[in-house]
């Protein structure tokens, strides 16, 4: 049984069917055959693989018309304002509210928590974040801070002009933040995302380094919300399903009386992508992961539309680069440029595997204002046994399984 680091804020009762009702719990794409890439993940196969890295979520669903939330990313379990990670943000299409963004730019370090929200609802998180960053032990002389959150607009199943993000929420997910397994699809800020037409979500995965190439970890969160043309393992499978975007333009003559759905054919949107290495990495160093992890998009069949905003936040928790508050100079040990190969391949893997798994555990979620399916998983399987893409751990070496 796995525990989630999940706050579940219900604020309207309603009976069964319900709105936004979770079905029975489905597999992530690992544990229906979908094995991606060559390296192993680690033991949760979690952003929370990296060590002191630590999530929290809040879900926030009302009535028939509200499904949204929170996503906390935390990179370490310290003083997260005076003991500063190296960080650096790469915008694959700038489409989008990534708050806090210059100064990460500019100093190549985050000073707060991350978090993933809706659209509407990112100014309303921040100040909750910077209420709640202010108020704790050695902040009292505090007078700037830079709050860093994402989002994507879920404003399909969410009533997202309530703004219903408020600062309880912002809390809860921050105070129950832990270290262990992390709770995916429709959760925390993916409570409302739709990917490819479908239910899209959270997803999460990781990889870790054999000792010959490092031994690191690199972990990835993302929330999907994006279109495009749904790859898994290079298997065409929403071309196979016939439900990828742009359909209404690409077929000359529809059939009379066939009406396209918008939802199943959406080409924009956006995707947020936090990455986590324990490598000793500069901020120039995790700029260049965090633009791997959008190979891993791409894998996926995105394309980066117009209206995608599509942003990658990568960090590193090693100590040795770690950034101390004051003027002293320290010593820095960070990875040089002919290392960093195997970081790559980490992250794009990790990034393809975490959409995977926000599509395969989200469930179809119903509001007054649109229903969107779930992923059907045994008719995905059905195509990926047809084009050979499952199971492929069968033909790696034994360091590159689980």
């Amino acid at each position: 049984m796995r525990l989630f680091a999940t706050v579940i804020l219900a604020l309207g009762v309603v009976a069964a069917p319900a709105y936004g009702q979770r079905a029975p719990e489905r597999p992530r794409a690992r544990e229906a055959g979908v094995v991606v890439g060559v390296l192993a993940p680690g033991p949760l196969n979690a952003i929370t693989d990296v060590a002191g890295v630590r999530v929290g979520q809040t879900t926030i669903t009302e009535g028939d018309s509200v499904q949204t939330g929170v996503t906390a990313i935390l990179p370490h379990g310290g003083d997260l304002f005076h003991e500063r990670v190296p960080a650096a943000i790469h915008v694959g299409n700038g489409f989008g509210k990534l708050l806090g963004s210059t100064q990460v730019d500019e100093l190549g370090e985050l000073e707060t928590p991350i978090l993933l929200t809706c659209t509407l609802c990112v100014w309303k998180a921040a100040d909750a974040m910077v209420g709640w960053m202010l108020a704790r032990p050695g902040m009292e002389d505090v007078r700037s801070i830079n709050p860093v959150v994402g989002e994507t607009n879920d404003g399909v199943l969410n009533a997202i002009r309530l703004r219903p993000v408020a600062w309880q929420h912002v809390t809860a997910a921050l105070e129950s933040a832990s270290a262990g397994p992390v709770a995916e699809g429709n959760v925390g800020a993916g409570a409302g995302t739709v990917a490819f037409g479908w239910k899209g979500g959270i997803g999460t995965s990781s990889r870790r380094l054999p000792a010959s190439l490092g031994g690191y970890t690199v972990g990835v969160l993302v929330q999907t919300n994006y279109g495009g043309v749904l790859s898994i393992n290079g298997a065409p499978v929403g071309r196979e399903m016939r439900q990828f975007a742009f359909q209404r333009q690409l077929q000359a003559a529809p059939p009379s009386g066939t009406a396209m759905n918008p939802v199943r054919e959406r080409a924009d949107g956006s995707v947020m992508i936090v990455v986590a290495t324990d490598a000793p990495l500069s901020a120039a160093s995790l700029d260049r992961v965090a633009m791997r992890a959008l190979a891993g998009i791409a894998r996926t069949g995105g394309s980066f539309t117009n209206g995608s905003g599509d942003y990658v936040i990568a960090f590193s928790t090693a100590d040795s680069v770690r950034r101390r508050t004051g003027s002293a100079p320290r010593a820095i040990t960070d990875l040089p440029n002919d290392a960093m190969s195997p970081l790559f391949q980490a992250a794009a893997e990790a990034a393809e595997e975490a959409v995977y798994n926000s599509l395969f555990r989200a469930t179809t979620v119903r509001t007054r204002a649109a229903t969107v399916e779930a992923l059907p998983i045994d008719r995905t399987l059905e195509i990926l046994r047809r084009y050979n893409a499952l199971g492929w751990d069968r033909t790696l070496p034994p360091g590159a399984r689980p």
